[in-house]
């Protein structure tokens, strides 16, 4: 691996920066979603709060990624390591889809109803708003160091925000309409995204090429 030139070490600091705020983002969104979904038995948001622990691991993992190319580490020994956070990543996200699906079918054939969740509802918000920023950038930042894990990392923060933006609507149905249904359905939409997002990182993990 050839040494990197001093623009590229300058943009690889910027990469770092933001995987660092990123991944930092992802730690209060697990916090809030977590919490306000265990307060008002949202599944939605506990779901939610959930992926965004995952997020943090796959964050950690390309900010040493990035560290041990800036410092002129073997490619192939960061791609082992890329693909093993892969395989744990992906794994957990598809038993995380499975937990949703069977707690929300439980929840619809009981008539379970989530209580509604401000904190949740705000923390929605925000990450509609900020996650296209964050895939901007890391697109940006991407294309210039030739990264395609971090331009890959970009794009899973618009998937975030789909994902955001689900549970922007079913907890505004629960507050606005008390429709006892919406939590749940809304929990099984998201199941989309997530178990999307877990195989993708499955198939990254078992792809040895």
């Amino acid at each position: 691996m050839q040494p990197l030139s001093i623009t590229e070490k300058h943009d690889m600091t910027a990469a770092i920066r933001v995987e660092y705020f990123s991944t930092a983002w992802m730690a209060f969104e697990f916090i809030i979603g977590l919490w306000s979904g265990l307060q008002a038995g949202s599944i939605l948001l506990i779901a939610f709060g959930l992926d965004s622990f995952l997020e943090i691991i796959s964050g950690a993992t390309l900010i040493w990624r990035l560290k041990k190319e800036n410092s002129g580490a073997p490619a192939a020994v960061v791609a082992a390591a890329e693909r093993r956070s892969s395989l744990v990543v992906g794994s957990v996200l598809l038993l995380l889809s499975l937990y949703v699906v069977c707690v929300s079918g439980f929840n619809l054939v009981t008539h379970a109803a989530a209580e509604s969740s401000f904190s949740g509802i705000g923390i929605a918000i925000a990450s509609v708003l900020l996650m296209p920023i964050l895939t901007l950038k890391k697109r940006h930042l991407g294309q210039k160091l030739a990264s395609a894990a971090l331009v890959e990392d970009g794009m899973c923060n618009i998937t975030c925000a789909y994902m955001a933006a689900t549970v922007l609507l079913g907890s505004l149905l629960t507050w606005l309409l008390n429709w006892w249904w919406a939590d749940s359905v809304a929990a099984l939409i998201l199941v989309y995204f997530v178990a999307s997002e877990g195989w993708e990182s499955l198939q990254t993990g078992l792809d040895r090429d």
